[in-house]
């Protein structure tokens, strides 16, 4: 049997609701089912969408779903800015919303390589604190850039100073930066797709065996003999690859599961 907290071991895809934050739905999931478990990226608790929960002994397997690049769904308010960059925050500053084709060419600028300021509402430390708790008490600091990839970026709406914004990123870009760059701020947020993960597919009492939740890595059929010797430290193997023993996980990258 294993250790207690390891088992049930799997990924678990969950629609969060708006209201409750990732490490809510985490602990939702971990009072459930009695194993650790930890979420592959967070999400704010205006936001909803996907969250992966990793149970069990997989949760060690985070660090091959966190890179994954992501999909939202988006409404900005083009009129006004807010100080968190979402609904949340206090508004800052009122304008006139950009004409339908100024929208356009600042969309436009914003897909590819991009580099902007991370959010003062962010969890990023400045000098060893989390940003968010310094702009709750007011203090102003200057933001680190950050470079991410806009895979996609489509307007698909337009009306009343709100745009409805369509968007595949890479892992770590905010959603809520893009919309300070476009002159607003984030009214909702939907995430929609984890690489080869789907809201869609969402269902919070199936587990998703760990074997097929990194079905995206390449995969090494071995019998039990090698098996042993990869989860005694004898056999090396290669990176971003997932070894497989009877079609059950017994390691990736070095990461050997119990």
């Amino acid at each position: 049997m294993p250790p207690r907290g390891l088992s049930p071991s799997g990924l678990v895809l969950v629609d969060k609701p708006a209201g409750p934050s990732s490490f809510q739905v985490v602990k939702r999931l971990r009072d459930r089912t009695r194993a650790r478990a930890g979420h592959a990226g967070t999400l704010d608790p205006f936001a909803t969408g996907l969250l992966l929960v990793l149970l069990g002994s997989s949760t060690r397997l985070a660090q091959y779903l966190v890179g994954l690049d992501k999909r939202y769904l988006t409404d900005i308010d083009l009129s006004s800015r807010t100080s968190t960059g979402d609904v949340e925050g206090e508004v800052l500053a009122r304008h006139e919303p950009p004409g339908r084709v100024q929208l356009e060419a600042r969309v436009e600028e914003l897909r590819g390589e991009i580099e902007l300021p991370v959010p003062a509402a962010s969890a990023v430390k400045i000098e060893g604190e989390r940003a968010y708790r310094l702009a709750r008490r007011g203090v102003a600091v200057e933001m680190p850039l950050r470079r991410s990839t806009v895979h996609e970026l489509v307007l698909i709406g337009y009306e009343g100073g709100v745009a409805a914004l369509d968007l595949r990123v890479s892992s770590g870009t905010y959603v809520r930066a893009i919309a300070e760059a476009l002159g607003g701020h984030c009214v909702t947020l939907r995430r929609t797709e984890v690489g080869p993960f789907s809201v869609a597919d969402a269902d919070e009492d199936r587990i998703v065996p760990p074997a097929e939740a990194l079905a995206f890595l390449p995969a090494l059929d071995v019998d039990e003999e090698e098996a042993r010797a990869i989860r005694q430290g004898r056999r090396r193997v290669a990176e971003r690859v997932r070894v497989l023993c009877g079609g059950e996980l017994v390691a990736v990258n070095g990461t050997v599961l119990p």
